[in-house]
């Protein structure tokens, strides 16, 4: 059986978020992985961060809190010259719990992809998303 596409781990990363599996989204980055916000991410979240199990901590603290995901797309895939790094325009839409505020969230992230595991993953939201709303 050969490793997983990068697509088919994008794919996979959309189904586990949208049931709300934080473990199996975290299962989906290499033991040493990171994950990077150069530009921010959510109010609190953190710059960067390092390794699988800080994943797993930070995915289930965000699939807790009271925003709740209806869509998770990849809008466009490109592949680049490296096999393991692709360009994903992503757009998220959901509710936020509290109020039932309906959101769209977009974003650029860059990730490399070796094995069928993230090991890289950088995001580049627009932070106009949550505004407003």
């Amino acid at each position: 059986m050969s490793p997983a596409t990068p697509a088919d781990v994008l794919d996979l990363r959309r189904r586990l978020i949208l049931d709300g599996d934080a473990d199996g989204f975290a299962d989906l980055f290499a033991p040493d992985a990171v994950i990077e916000m150069p530009f921010g991410g959510p109010p609190g979240a953190p710059a960067r961060i390092e390794g699988r199990e800080a994943i797993r901590a930070y995915a289930r603290q965000v699939l807790a809190s009271p925003l709740r995901l209806a869509d998770f797309d990849v809008v466009e895939l490109h592949q680049t010259t490296d096999p393991e790094v692709v360009i994903v325009e992503m757009r998220t839409s959901g509710t936020v719990t509290t109020t039932g505020r309906p959101f769209t969230a977009t974003s650029i992230q860059i990730l490399h992809i070796r094995d069928g595991r993230i090991r890289l993953f950088r995001d580049f939201p627009d932070p106009r998303g949550l505004q407003d709303g």
